[in-house]
């Protein structure tokens, strides 16, 4: 069922028109991993702005012609604040444009698509929202996690990792514990210390299976495997930086190496 109502978010197979915009999730990096729908609001975009995370692959897809807004975040640096980012959508769409708004991943995990949805919606601008891969699941498969697995792990928690300004990072430790459950940890290298330390301290056994995964997807994919005691060693030692995704379960260790190098996706280092 298509609607038309212009607050109102459209069904999927809506047309692009001039004075909307769409939500697009990018996924987390390969231009493969693109939903077809994401393609094709991608090619008929006259305004893109656009996050940290989307990837130069991705980017030239845009049609030519089509204006790049970056306003990227890195931590406690937002070239645009969010309240920017909002106006933003809201003046170029009632500029007549197609205002595609590219961010990595899902726009509705960890991605702040919601309040940016609200935003325009609350302007009485059509909004589109297209759903994009996330970097747990995506990132996590290409180097051969399955987050969960029968038997080992049924259940999977994804996690923001950022601190508070307060420095703290408040979270219900005490449900991460269970050894069947996987938890995936965004934006959490930065914070790893304090993740492991609570996580162990909740009663997350130091042994257990962890990973980091660098550039997920990309061409400079790095995973580093241990165990969550010893992550911050990880880190340290291969000075390891963001983008990485933070995974801990006993699913980190379900194939082993002779079959991570038949699985067919970007070689795992």
């Amino acid at each position: 069922m298509t609607l038309s109502i212009p607050n109102t978010i459209h069904a999927n197979k809506q047309l692009f028109a001039a004075g909307e915009v769409a939500l697009v999730g990018a996924g987390p990096g390969d231009p493969d991993l693109l939903t077809l729908q994401a393609f094709r609001f991608i090619k008929h975009a006259e305004i893109v702005i656009y996050d940290r995370l989307v990837s130069e692959e991705i980017l030239a897809l845009l049609p030519e012609g089509c204006k790049k807004v970056y306003v990227g975040k890195k931590q406690a640096d937002h070239r645009v604040p969010q309240d920017g980012i909002n106006q933003l959508l809201v003046d170029y769409a009632k500029q007549n444009k197609k205002v595609l708004r590219l961010k990595g991943g899902d726009p509705f995990v960890f991605g702040r698509g919601g309040e940016e949805a609200q935003f325009v919606l609350k302007h009485d601008i059509a909004c589109h929202i297209v759903p994009g891969m996330t970097a747990a699941s995506a990132c996590t498969s290409y180097v051969g996690i399955p987050l969960t697995h029968r038997q080992v792990a049924q259940s999977c928690t994804f996690i923001t990792g950022n601190v508070q300004e307060n420095g703290k990072l408040a979270l219900p430790w005490h449900t991460l514990t269970d050894k069947k459950q996987t938890v995936v940890f965004y934006m959490g290298i930065k914070s790893l210390p304090l993740i492991s330390q609570q996580l162990m301290a909740a009663g997350r056994q130091g042994s257990t299976p962890a990973a980091l995964i660098h550039k997920g997807t990309s061409p400079k994919q790095q995973v580093y495997r241990g165990t969550l005691d010893k992550l911050n060693d990880l880190v340290a030692l291969h000075n390891i930086k963001p983008p990485t995704l933070v995974v801990i379960g006993d699913v980190i260790n379900t194939f082993d190496e002779k079959s991570l190098a038949n699985l067919g996706y970007l070689s795992p280092k």
